[in-house]
């Protein structure tokens, strides 16, 4: 069975890191003309390993908290506040 090149990427894509994905996914993206500098610039940034602050944690808890009870909007319902 002959294998068309979509096949044979899908195959080469399989065996690929994640690393070698991420950036053959750029370049397909820029090759493409469809660059996206914001999405490129966020997926690059290192992970934020620094510890947080008592003050964050507690907006932390005081958000699971609000979740719980329901206290939340949809993103629905937010863009119908605010339009």
């Amino acid at each position: 069975m002959t294998m068309n090149a979509k096949d044979k990427l899908r195959q080469t894509v399989e065996e690929l890191s994640e690393a070698e994905a991420q950036d053959t996914l750029g370049f397909i993206v820029h090759r493409r003309g469809k660059h996206d500098a914001l999405a490129e610039l966020l997926e690059r940034a290192p992970l934020d390993d620094e510890p947080t602050t008592p003050d964050e944690d507690e907006g932390v808890r005081e958000a699971k908290e609000q979740i719980v009870r329901g206290e939340v909007l949809s993103a629905d319902e937010i863009r119908r506040e605010i339009a």
